[in-house]
């Protein structure tokens, strides 16, 4: 039975769920930054995903892509599978600016996070929710 790791349950939101994966905010409103979960247990590595849930996987990294770059005009939108701490399966999507708190260095660690507001979230649901699809389930 698929379950989130603790650290991701600790650090994200979740915003709702494609047909594959969970999408959780990261409770950093340094920047906007989202995270794609497999609901697929003991999954670490995207090669340990079957045919059919990797090409789901890449369809849905496609589909927040597309919509993180129409809400907010990134200069750049890094998209990273680490698991060097939590080692589930999971695909960041961090919108970047030149002005940002971080650029041009990786944004881990580089300033403190800072939580969202109920009323940022409201927005960020606002904004992003109508780019996602209909294939997409809000929480």
């Amino acid at each position: 039975m698929f379950q989130l790791h603790s650290q991701l349950q600790k650090d994200t939101l979740l915003f709702g769920r494609f047909e594959l994966c969970q999408l959780m905010l990261m409770n950093d409103a340094n920047y906007p930054w989202f995270i794609l979960v497999p609901e697929r247990e003991n999954v670490r590595e995207i090669h340990e995903l079957n045919d059919a849930d990797r090409r789901q996987l890449w369809e849905e990294s496609a589909q927040l892509s597309r919509a993180l770059t129409e809400c907010f005009r990134p200069d750049k939108l890094n998209i990273a599978a680490l698991g060097n701490q939590v080692p589930q399966l999971h695909i960041h999507h961090i919108v970047r600016y030149t002005h940002d708190a971080a650029w041009p260095q990786p944004v881990w660690g580089k300033v403190p996070p800072r939580p969202y507001y109920s009323a940022e979230i409201v927005k960020l649901k606002t904004t992003l929710l109508p780019k996602l699809g209909a294939d997409f389930h809000p929480e």
